[in-house]
């Protein structure tokens, strides 16, 4: 049960985050080109039971009293939403520790009302927007086959209407798939109609599930971020195409401790060797620990070595 916790991993957006890998492995209801999780091997949109909801609270308590996190985001391999304990879970959580609860959802499956109804428990809630065109929806994230774009983008609208949280939206950018000032243009009017606090418009810096996919130009975030500041306001937007810092708050069990964040969260090598530096623990000997279990990989993406869960490819 300890192995759906994870971090806490620096989030560019929210400080020292406590993740929470709360569904099976790549059960999602997309399968997006560039997730750093690899390809989705359960598309489903079927809100099931994963993990027994009081033992996953208890995991979670037990890693904030100890990592001291700045917040606890449920942000699985996976789409979180599809997990049925879900506002169950969340009650517990806040029921025990006052830690901004935040989740980062696909919002594809935000149309429903149960789902709705679970989101309200968050603190912050991220919503993923990379595009308002059906064509790039599909081939961009992939979708489950019974899945409405429209119902999707009209339940973000009424979800925000009613949610009195931190409503963040992300916009991935992926070069010639969703990096046309066409784009740029429909997601920003689209997101004039709903109440959030920031829009971050974000790259794929992280090996990506498939191979083609790659960062676009620094002209593209620049276009983009002129749209959408022009569109929504200068103080609503942001730019997220650089890489986090190496500032992960991981326990003396090292290996252990990356085994579970790269499920989620891949970790560039250089990263990875300045945590061992910082412990006094030998790099190479945890690099290789972590390539004998026969679980992980290195993966170059970006001009940057990573060390990844073993992908088939």
């Amino acid at each position: 049960m300890d192995s759906i916790v994870f971090g806490p991993v620096p989030s560019r957006r929210l400080g020292l985050s406590l993740g929470v890998n709360n569904v099976y492995n790549k059960y999602c209801s997309y399968s997006c080109v560039y997730c750093q999780a690899g390809r989705t091997t359960r598309l489903i949109i079927d809100r099931i039971s994963f993990y027994d909801p009081y033992k996953l609270v208890e995991a979670v308590i037990r890693e904030v009293e100890e990592k001291k996190p700045d917040v606890v985001s449920f942000v699985p391999n996976g789409e979180p939403t599809l997990d049925k304990n879900l506002g169950l879970e969340a009650r517990l959580i806040k029921e025990r520790i006052s830690v901004p609860l935040a989740i980062f959802t696909n919002a594809s499956l935000i149309y429903r009302e149960d789902v709705v109804e679970d989101l309200l428990l968050f603190d912050i809630v991220s919503v993923k927007v990379d595009t308002v065109n059906e064509e790039t929806w599909r081939k961009l994230n992939r979708p489950h086959p019974e899945l409405s774009l429209e119902k999707i983008l009209e339940g973000i609208i009424n979800f925000s209407k009613k949610y009195r949280g931190k409503l963040i939206t992300e916009t991935m950018l992926v070069k010639n798939m969703n990096t046309s000032i066409e784009e740029y243009e429909g997601i920003a009017d689209y997101l004039s109609n709903i109440r959030f606090d920031k829009a971050y418009i974000q790259a794929p810096i992280r090996p990506p599930a498939e191979k083609f996919v790659t960062i676009p130009d620094k002209d593209d975030f620049l276009i983009a971020y002129n749209i959408f500041a022009e569109k929504l306001g200068e103080n609503r937007v942001e730019v997220l195409n650089y890489p986090e810092q190496p500032l992960f708050k991981f326990s003396e069990n090292l290996v252990e401790e990356v085994l579970r964040t790269i499920n989620v969260h891949p970790i560039r090598l250089d990263y990875l060797k300045y945590i061992a530096d910082k412990r006094g623990a030998n790099f190479e000997e945890i690099l290789d620990k972590l390539l004998k279990t026969g679980k992980t990989m290195i993966a170059e993406y970006n001009g940057k070595k990573f060390i990844v869960p073993r992908r088939k490819t």
